[in-house]
């Protein structure tokens, strides 16, 4: 019976670790193109010609009415500018704002109803890395608009693509002030735990003996656990991999985890043994708040930091 708790826990570890590779994809949006020169404060003019994360030239004929959102961090990204009105299907996974909740679904990222996307007429479907190419290709052949906006592996990223969608949406106040909001929490945040002793830190996406796996320092995370003043012990590998032996020699400060994932962690040989577990540092948040790429990143960052140093936050 552990055996097989394992085991769902970790198909539910590689889904999420495969949820956020979404981030991985360092394409960027030109977003700066000739002819897409909108100022932030301005209301977007169309056509709009952008050359989206995928290198494709998209051309946004006039301001979108009808929205499907096949990636959460752009659910909850249209929701904030204010645009969630306008959003007619999302993928199974776009569950924040609760709103999100009643519109209706359209699969997953790997397997979506492409009819039934056709059947509700957006004017544009905005996907991510992991929206399949080949369907892509058949909503484009039935002459739907399709944009991809997929993130960074930075911060900076995540600037750019609210930026971006602002500019698809013609939300362009809302997104400046999304961005400037984001800035002037990372950076208050950063103001408080500059100076401090950076703890030891290790993200948890999957464990046991499949392999543990973790915010190696070419992901997205890796730099959030930086931001919030900690030092990732994993800083230094990539793929999301890390070997047993190194974590156990690392035994870091701190270990951040997903709820559903702690307490079979903690009871298990090996992790049972490391100092954070004996000493009660295991940590969880909303993970979503990492994971996701976009304006909650922000608190994700703070809500880091305050475990990190709560002293700075009294």
């Amino acid at each position: 019976m552990k055996k097989l708790k394992r085991m769902l826990v970790m198909l539910l570890a590689f889904s999420m670790l495969v949820i956020g590779l979404v981030g991985c994809d360092s394409k960027k949006n030109d977003a700066d193109k000739e002819g897409d020169n909108t100022p932030q404060s301005a209301e977007t003019v169309y056509p709009l010609e952008i050359t989206d994360s995928s290198g494709a030239t998209v051309t946004i004929e006039k301001e979108p009415q009808r929205i499907i959102s096949v990636a959460p961090n752009l659910t909850e990204t249209i929701y904030k500018l204010g645009a969630g009105d306008k959003l007619v299907g999302r993928s199974q996974y776009c569950d924040y704002p609760q709103e999100a909740l009643e519109v209706e679904s359209v699969g997953d990222f790997f397997q979506p109803d492409i009819e039934k996307i056709i059947a509700l007429e957006p004017d544009v479907v905005l996907t991510s890395s992991l929206f399949d190419e080949e369907n892509s290709k058949k909503l484009k052949d039935a002459g739907i608009t399709v944009v991809a906006i997929t993130e960074d592996t930075k911060i900076e990223g995540v600037y750019e693509m609210i930026t971006t969608l602002g500019k698809v949406l013609n939300k362009n106040p809302e997104a400046a002030e999304c961005v400037d909001d984001m800035k002037a929490s990372i950076d208050e945040v950063q103001g408080k735990v500059k100076d401090l002793e950076k703890p030891t830190v290790y993200y948890v996406v999957g464990y046991g003996e499949y392999g543990d796996f973790t915010a190696t320092g070419d992901t997205f995370i890796s730099g959030m656990l930086e931001l919030a003043g900690g030092e990732n012990i994993a800083k230094d590998a990539t793929g999301w991999s890390i070997s047993l032996e190194t974590l156990i020699e690392a035994d870091p400060d701190i270990i951040i985890i997903a709820e559903f994932m702690k307490d079979d962690f903690v009871n298990t040989p090996n992790y049972a043994e490391l100092t954070a577990v004996k000493e009660g540092r295991v940590y969880t948040l909303d993970v979503n708040m990492l994971e996701r790429q976009g304006y909650r990143n922000a608190d994700g960052v703070k809500a880091l930091a305050e475990i990190f140093h709560p002293e700075a936050f009294k």
